[in-house]
């Protein structure tokens, strides 16, 4: 099979498994999805999703969380962990917001990767999930998956972001991450690996993986 045939194999084993794959995080705006991605690193977006709506109810815009002091931040959002760098940045980015852009979130990633606490990926899916512009964030489960399926070579996430860019047609980027992520959570996880249930790594993948 040319590296041509399994990428389509993989774009359409996904778009037939997910044909409309929800955004994972619960937000409203693009305030709320960033901040909502900024508390998702190293936690779970479950675990994420209990938290922002207790969150939001006191502050879903940047004028009202910097109302709220750092440590009250903190407070509210220990449940996701690494809570005293993520209030710090929660505080920061929303008096920069403010200072700098009225209060909006920049539909730019180099002026969102300014951010305090925004790193590539967070500033990615802020760009595909709320402003719809094509980009292909790569978090743990596309990193996994594209080695286990021989797309990439699993050196780091900068370069798989490049082969994922590379293979996949833009226009497809901001549906298939999504897609990848949910294979990944359903069919290809990190732990428990159920190779016969994996039909995408069955067909395309590594051999001798363990």
């Amino acid at each position: 099979m040319t590296k041509k045939e399994k990428v389509q194999l993989v774009i359409d084993t996904l778009e037939a498994l997910y044909p409309l794959p929800p955004i994972p995080l619960k937000h409203k705006d693009p305030y709320t999805l960033l901040i909502a991605v900024l508390l998702s690193a190293q936690s779970t977006d479950a675990r994420v999703n209990l938290i922002t709506p207790v969150l939001f109810e006191q502050a879903d815009n940047p004028y009202d969380m910097v109302k709220l002091s750092i440590e009250e931040i903190r407070e509210i959002i220990k449940p996701v962990g690494l809570s005293p760098m993520k209030s710090k940045g929660i505080y920061g980015l929303s008096k920069i917001l403010i200072d700098k852009y009225n209060g909006e979130v920049p539909a730019q990633i180099e002026l969102l990767e300014e951010l305090p606490s925004v790193g590539h990926k967070t500033a990615s899916v802020v760009m595909s999930q709320a402003f719809g512009i094509p980009s292909f964030p790569v978090d743990t489960h596309i990193h996994r998956l594209m080695y286990r399926w021989n797309l990439s070579s699993g050196k780091n996430v900068v370069q798989t972001e490049k082969d994922a860019k590379r293979l996949f047609p833009k226009e497809l980027w901001n549906k298939l991450h999504l897609q990848i992520i949910y294979y990944g959570r359903e069919h290809s996880p990190a732990r428990g690996w159920n190779r016969e249930k994996d039909v995408i790594y069955n067909k395309i993948g590594r051999k001798n993986l363990k």
